[in-house]
């Protein structure tokens, strides 16, 4: 629930999905695809979405049910991967999705999604520059959905247990935490490994965590399975890792936001810290996407525009612990949260702070350094489970 891909040419980076994305032609989606609507009309009555955990919550569903009459029903999804299954199953029963950079163009590649008219969102002018059509949701100057909300993946630890606040990675690969280790059952979590090798082993030579040649994924996959035998639980969806804190049977391990703040809010509380380590960190810009398949597309504009206001991207910011895409979100911010509230979850941050972050983007054979070695997302997800046993 990550925030994400910078300068690769569109064409051969969609051909070069192969596998991970089925069907993909040597060329992206044609710009004229279905006609992109010019006005939003009477709402259908109904809106099902699927989305990360914490993403469609009743703070902001039900006033947007009341206000529309778009009902909504939800299906959370554990990872980018679920999230292509069920939209590539997609017989109409979902209309739109919350995907992480992982996921959209393989989505985009697959038809699934349809070109959005921005023009119709009426917040679209106030979102952040760099997020109105970044290259993970817009192809060849046509946006298959609006970028939302963005944020790190931390690396989540308890107090009482880690009595020294940690710096670095270095500490979930640490024996000394063996069996209270949990990390993301996801095979994109192999860029997280991949980061803290190119900070601490620079002789690999990796310059990006999303490229990855043969060589420096066998170091990666190494270090992945020297891993094991301390890891508790790979979670699946938040709340996994949520109870294995609360129950003590995890003390550190990689997280988002959200964990952290819905352990803090636990009755009693559960002593809990993130941080962004030395290393940086890997990060989420997640998108709503409409489905080609949706046959409630004026709620599912409805929905999008409801998420992009001021009021509910400081809510979803301030419930999850991230980023809103929305400028004038951060004042709302500090009206909702509090004084400082903006600051505290970096809307106002500088350009230092984005820079720290790699956003999640699909891997592809074609390296951004003009190479054709690397792997792709097929391959990654064959060597997560080899790691995995």
């Amino acid at each position: 629930m990550s925030m994400r891909t910078k300068g690769f040419k569109i064409c051969a980076g969609l051909a070069a999905l192969s596998l991970a994305v089925a069907g993909c032609q040597q060329k992206p989606p044609e710009a004229s695809g279905p006609k992109l609507p010019t006005e939003i009309g009477a709402g259908e009555g109904s809106l099902s979405i699927i989305s990360w955990e914490g993403y469609a919550e009743d703070q902001w569903v039900k006033p947007f049910e009341e206000q529309t009459g778009c009902k909504v029903t939800r299906k959370y999804a554990g990872s980018s991967d679920e999230m292509v299954a069920l939209m590539r199953q997609n017989d109409g029963q979902y209309d739109v999705v919350s995907a992480s950079g992982d996921a959209t163009l393989r989505l985009i590649a697959g038809k699934n999604v349809l070109p959005v008219n921005t023009a119709l969102i009426t917040e679209f002018p106030n979102f952040t520059e760099s997020l109105k059509a970044p290259s993970f949701n817009t192809v060849d100057g046509v946006h298959y959905g609006i970028t939302y909300e963005w944020g790190p993946n931390t690396l989540l630890y308890n107090t009482k247990a880690v009595k020294t606040a940690p710096t670095s990675w270095a500490t979930i690969y640490d024996p000394q935490y063996k069996g209270k280790v949990t990390v993301p059952d996801n095979a994109i979590q192999i860029a997280d490994a991949a980061l803290y090798l190119s900070k601490t082993k620079p002789d690999l030579g990796i310059t990006d965590p999303y490229e990855l040649n043969t060589a420096q994924m066998d170091a990666v996959v190494a270090l992945l399975k020297a891993q094991k035998p301390l890891i508790k639980k790979y979670w699946a969806l938040a709340s996994d890792e949520i109870s294995l804190f609360a129950n003590g049977d995890a003390v550190i391990g990689a997280a988002w936001p959200y964990q952290t703040n819905t352990l803090k809010a636990n009755k009693p509380p559960v002593p809990v810290e993130d941080t962004i380590p030395s290393e940086g960190a890997t990060g989420w810009a997640d998108t709503w996407m409409i489905s080609s398949k949706s046959t409630h597309q004026n709620c599912a504009y409805k929905w999008i525009n409801w998420v992009s206001t001021p009021v509910v991207q400081a809510q979803q910011a301030i419930y999850f612990g991230e980023t809103p895409v929305n400028k004038n979100a951060c004042a709302e911010m500090d009206k909702q949260g509090g004084a400082g509230t903006c600051t505290r979850y970096h809307a106002d941050a500088p350009k230092e702070y984005f820079d720290q972050i790699h956003f999640w983007k699909t891997p592809q054979t074609q390296c951004g350094n003009g190479k054709t070695d690397c792997l792709d997302y097929a391959e990654w997800q064959k060597r997560w489970l080899e790691v995995k046993g």
